[in-house]
């Protein structure tokens, strides 16, 4: 698998894939939304002893919790209504092979601890099941958010975190490589220019490199890819521009138009962190419960806490709240 980064943001990151490929170590993979986890653990899954093994990905943030056990672990014939057949789960499937544990700091804690069961004893039990089956399988785990500190705060088992963090691979933000922008951009317009059926290909000049350079991505890799979509759609038969189509970065106006009233305004993430921060600072850092911040915004503290790693706002014990401006 040809990676893009691999001599340059990701160098760092290719070193530890190919010490740890050919392990059976746990591997743990940390990085903000977007960055390619999924990409870096099916790299490391191709490059292991289990490469001829299936690989089974499981987003753990997009199952309910209702049928957690039977996505994971399975279920036998008449197990619960409308179970009509047996079925096998993610873990029974992924066997001789990788499972990989997408979103693991969305796992609720009663399927934190039966996680916790697998991994110590290697063995499942279909739900309605009489019997344990043994499963041989490598985890990959990764997520965005910080497990220490979800640690900290009792919403993720110290135990699992021990089990899951055995060799951790931190994956930088696109912001953090820039330097890869140009290369990333490029592999995108042949991607989707077989996927809008272009007949020629968009030119990426220096104008469009030095607008995709200016910008922070907050959505990372994933982000470069759909504005690299959008602005093909809309710069057909030219070469693309960015302005309009990259947030925060307005269209260019003709030389007549009235100069905007003020050029001092926040932006609408900023305005966003520093709000987040004044209800922490209110709730002396605590998100979750009676009076926490998550209640004062009136919104569900997962998605808070989603929202404050993206927006790059430190909570948790070892974390203490501190206003900026």
């Amino acid at each position: 698998m040809d990676v893009i980064g691999r001599n340059s943001g990701l160098a760092r990151v290719i070193e530890q894939v190919g010490l740890v490929s050919c392990m059976e170590t746990s591997v743990l993979l940390l990085g903000e939304t977007g960055v390619g986890k999924g990409m870096i653990a099916s790299l490391i899954h191709n490059a292991s002893l289990r490469r001829s093994g299936p690989f089974v990905s499981v987003n753990c943030g997009a199952i309910p919790e209702t049928l957690l056990d039977s996505e994971l672990f399975g279920h036998e014939k008449g197990a619960f209504t409308g179970a009509v057949l047996r079925k096998q789960g993610r873990f029974e499937r992924a066997d001789r092979g990788t499972v990989f544990l997408d979103e693991i700091g969305e796992l609720p804690l009663p399927a934190q601890v039966r996680l916790l069961n697998v991994l110590q004893t290697r063995e499942i039990e279909r739900v309605g099941g009489h019997c344990s089956l043994p499963v041989n399988i490598r985890v990959i785990s990764a997520t965005h958010r910080n497990l220490e500190n979800m640690v900290a705060q009792g919403d993720f088992r110290e135990d699992l975190w021990f089990r899951l963090n055995v060799f951790p691979i931190h994956i930088p933000p696109l912001r953090h490589r820039k330097a890869d922008i140009p290369d990333l951009a490029r592999h995108f317009i042949l991607k989707k220019a077989k996927k809008l059926k272009f007949k020629a290909l968009p030119v990426l000049g220096k104008k469009g490199i030095r607008e995709l350079m200016g910008y922070h991505w907050p959505g990372n890799v994933r982000e470069l890819e759909n504005i690299v979509e959008r602005a093909m759609i809309c710069c057909r038969n030219r070469d693309l521009e960015f302005s309009g189509i990259i947030p925060g970065k307005a269209p260019a106006f003709p030389a007549s138009e009235p100069e905007s009233v003020s050029n001092s305004f926040l932006s609408l993430d900023q305005v966003n962190r520093l709000h987040i921060i004044r209800a922490l600072n209110t709730t002396k850092g605590r998100i979750n419960g009676p009076n926490g911040a998550a209640q004062l915004l009136s919104i569900h503290p997962n998605t808070l806490r989603k929202r404050m790693d993206r927006l790059g706002v430190p909570y948790g014990k070892k974390h203490p709240v501190v206003m900026d401006g």
